[in-house]
């Protein structure tokens, strides 16, 4: 009896170690770079990284918006009939054509990843300007347009900080921008390091 219960205390204090070794190993892989770029990929790099620098505009911000658009399915078409990985109107994409030197392009060019990252990006870029470099009035627009926006900055609604979405008067624009910071933060945090070789 005395040897059975000596023996269910080791299997226990055995159990409990293994326990404690199993936390340890996922608290060790939860602060992984490595992990955390399984958890969170960025795909279509090289053309983010390419129009991110034609553009002058983060790359991380460009795969965050792709990441909450369409989380890197490029051959989407939303409801409201916006096309591609960054979700672009055609009307948009024609503007974006008609301002710039990108060419022309066939509303069927937008499912390409390639050529919509490059409009989108270039249109965030336009976006980040318009709003003298303040990237939160940028999100908000690239989702609930820039006349919206400029409402609310015009009658004082929201002021453009990140401490005050909460006023956003669009639930889905609040979420959204919400999203597409916390998507921003995190690949700033697991790929700077590596996209700077």
């Amino acid at each position: 009896m005395a040897r059975e219960g000596a023996f269910m205390k080791f299997l226990r204090k055995k159990r409990v170690f293994a326990l404690l070794l199993i936390c340890f190993i996922m608290v060790l892989f939860m602060n992984s770079s490595f992990i955390g770029r399984k958890l969170y990929p960025i795909y279509f790099q090289q053309e983010i990284k390419q129009s991110a620098a034609k553009h002058n505009i983060d790359p991380f911000l460009i795969a965050a918006i792709i990441r909450v658009e369409t989380n890197y399915k490029y051959h989407l078409e939303s409801s409201k009939g916006a096309l591609g990985l960054m979700q672009l109107m055609p009307d948009t994409a024609e503007w974006i054509v008609e301002s710039t030197n990108l060419g022309p392009h066939t509303q069927a060019d937008l499912l390409k990843a390639e050529v919509n990252i490059n409009l989108g990006s270039w249109y965030l870029s336009w976006l980040t300007r318009h709003y003298n470099g303040n990237l939160i009035y940028a999100i908000a627009a690239y989702n609930a347009g820039q006349g919206n926006v400029n409402k609310w900055k015009q009658n004082e609604i929201w002021d453009g900080t990140q401490e005050h979405i909460d006023q956003i008067p669009f639930g889905e624009t609040r979420h959204y921008v919400q999203r597409v910071i916390y998507y921003y933060e995190k690949y700033t945090k697991l790929y700077s390091e590596q996209w700077e070789t």
